[in-house]
């Protein structure tokens, strides 16, 4: 891979995400249609240096707001979201780093970030009782190294990536996440993942046998849930702004295609409105979902800076205002995604339906990414805090 570049600040940052936008919007249909995978967009992505932008600046990295990490994945994901989906573990694992990795831990990792490495995600299990249980093993050796044994699923990124973090347990059953290197003997990345939309991220399996890591590849994952953290916050903010932009990029496709393919319906015609973008009905839906993709950006803004507010005074009270904040567009984001990515096919008319068009791709994106934890606890926890004060808890998924 060549060299990465190292961007200055937040300007240079959002600068290349819409200049990528632009690029990888153009053939994010025939990706999806051939399921081809997009080795070459994420080497550009790597090389463009986006993935150091969360980068300590002591480290040599932009160290870009949260809000501005928000609308760089907001603007990939309206362009493909399987694209954006697949670095969002990578700047989760980032974070891990950043909280819990020693000072050489995080000299070489940020190092390989900024050079335009890319984590990728060994977290989820299938078959287990929850999302939670986590039965792969760390096994520490005498040498205090571990042996690293089990199976993950959903493992997005991996198939890409230069580093996997695995969550794994360890001493005492706590969590740890180990950095393993994607040729470690031993490790095995299966693409069999054939999930409906997302159908570029590679989401397949990852198998480990016997797979030896260095005591220095691993960080201590439990010790992020002990005392105020903003893990979940962030993690959760990354996934509504995949949302939001699947939003956005479906509704301007709805745009396009009624300004210069839908015909009237003849009853419009017959009260003399000669194109379908004339359309009194239609106008009125166009409003309604705009209204519904602005609400989502307005709410993923709105968190993405009380985020920021937090990290500049992390306590309780503000990491848990962050954590309801970011559920509440997450929700949100969740839900306009789904209504514009459907409603696509309602204001355009039979002819978007045809599947060489590819216009399907936004709500199958939309209706696979939305599950990935359910909103019903998210509004539950939102409606604890608001009614009772309870604070949302702290494991990671809020």
């Amino acid at each position: 891979m060549s060299a990465a570049t190292v961007l200055a600040d937040d300007a240079d940052a959002l600068a290349v995400a819409v200049e990528l936008a632009a690029d990888f919007r153009k053939d994010a249909a025939e990706r999806d249609a051939l399921r081809r995978l997009p080795h070459a967009e994420l080497e550009r992505l790597s090389a463009s240096g986006l993935l150091g932008v969360t980068v300590p600046a002591e480290f040599g990295g932009a160290d870009v707001r949260t809000e501005t990490l928000a609308e760089i994945f907001r603007l990939l994901a309206s362009a493909d979201a399987s694209l954006a989906q697949i670095p969002q573990s990578h700047f989760v694992y980032v974070n891990v780093l950043r909280r819990q990795g020693t000072r050489a831990q995080q000299e070489f990792f940020f190092g390989e970030v900024l050079a335009g490495k890319r984590f990728g995600n060994a977290q989820s299990e299938a078959g287990t009782q929850h999302v939670q249980d986590i039965r792969t093993r760390l096994v520490r050796r005498p040498d205090g190294s571990y042996l690293l044994g089990g199976v993950k699923h959903y493992s997005t990124g991996a198939l890409f990536a230069h580093w996997i973090p695995v969550v794994a347990r360890a001493d005492e059953d706590n969590l740890h996440v180990a950095y393993v290197p994607r040729d470690a003997p031993g490790l095995t990345v299966v693409d069999d993942w054939d999930g409906m939309g997302q159908r570029t991220t590679a989401s397949g399996t990852v198998r480990l046998e016997s797979v030896s890591v260095p005591a220095d590849r691993v960080v201590p994952h439990h010790l992020t849930f002990q005392g105020p953290q903003l893990h979940g916050a962030i993690a959760q903010l990354l996934h509504a702004a995949i949302d939001a932009g699947i939003a956005a990029g479906a509704l301007a496709e709805a745009v396009e295609f009624v300004r210069t393919k839908s015909r009237p319906w003849f009853e419009s015609v017959a009260e003399g409105h000669e194109t379908a973008a004339d359309d009194l009905l239609l106008i009125q839906r166009f409003g309604e979902l705009a209204i519904r993709a602005r609400a989502a950006d307005a709410l993923l803004a709105s968190a993405a800076r009380s985020v920021d507010a937090a990290r500049a005074d992390l306590t309780d009270g503000s990491a848990a205002e962050a954590s309801i904040a970011v559920a509440a567009a997450k929700v949100t984001a969740a839900e306009a995604a789904l209504e514009v990515g459907s409603a696509l096919f309602e204001v355009s008319g039979t002819r978007s339906a045809l599947d060489s068009l590819g216009l399907h791709r936004h709500w199958r994106d939309a209706r696979t990414h939305t599950l990935h934890d359910p909103a019903r606890w998210k509004v539950q926890h939102i409606g604890r805090y608001v009614l009772n004060g309870t604070q949302p808890p702290r494991h990671g998924l809020l």
